[in-house]
């Protein structure tokens, strides 16, 4: 069995794969990922396993504990089954990475945009020569939120919500129209440049806020909030084979 980890900002997310095949998911917070991991451990056979973190806020060693096992951190340096052409390959970020070893995997010799809708908003493009060349990042929708409360004197602090309608006739139908419609336009329109130059795209939408949004898109997109899972799972195979 493999064991993915994924150290975001705000949670932890695990799994556990039986080769390509995910057997079970997890989500918790970062001050419990020691007792959970060592609770998955006792339930199933785990021979391999990978991390990504794209924080510094856990401190646990985590290859101490999984010294018995086949243990590898992911890193911009780590093999990988794609060509990476970013201009700046030592500032990729580690859930880029899986991301696009994802789509790779699941979309062999397709032109793919990944969008991951999470604390930030990533849109990360792999060629179907298999090459990574970029993308774009932008705020998440409770960055959004929180940003206008932070920012202001007068905004209040809200859940993200769907607007009723277009126009908000309060300050919070506003802030939910505004930002939510933001949102929705700017994932929209970031597709429709990407078809007009590559018109066989395929569209991947994933990350915490992937069900929030994949209902409100107007464009086909395939929606998988595993997808970065199973990128790290498929870098773990293809590192464990050499």
């Amino acid at each position: 069995m493999n064991l993915i980890i994924d150290v975001g900002n705000t949670r932890v997310k695990a799994a556990v794969f039986k080769g390509d095949t995910l057997q079970k998911s997890f989500s918790f917070e970062h001050s419990e990922i020691k007792d959970r991991i060592e609770k998955i451990k006792e339930t199933f056979q785990i021979k391999h396993t990978i991390v990504s973190k794209v924080t510094s806020v856990i401190d646990t060693d985590l290859q101490e504990m999984f010294k018995n096992e086949h243990f590898m951190e992911v890193s911009n340096t780590s093999p990988v089954p794609f060509k990476n052409a970013y201009k700046t390959p030592k500032t990729l970020g580690v859930d880029r990475i899986a991301l696009a070893a994802a789509a790779i995997h699941a979309f062999p010799n397709k032109n793919s945009l990944i969008i991951d809708a999470g604390t930030c908003i990533t849109f990360d493009f792999v060629s179907q020569e298999k090459e990574y060349l970029g993308g774009g990042i932008s705020p998440g929708i409770n960055m959004r939120y929180k940003s206008l409360h932070a920012y202001t004197n007068g905004l209040p602090s809200l859940n993200p919500e769907c607007p009723r309608e277009l126009i908000g006739r309060n300050t919070e139908a506003s802030i939910h129209s505004g930002i939510i419609n933001g949102v929705l336009n700017e994932i929209e329109g970031v597709i429709s440049k990407y078809r007009m130059k590559y018109p066989d795209l395929t569209v991947v939408l994933t990350g915490g806020d992937t069900n929030f949004l994949a209902k409100q898109l107007k464009s086909s997109i395939f929606a998988n909030q595993n997808f970065l899972l199973e990128g790290l799972n498929s870098i773990l195979i293809f590192n464990s084979s050499k």
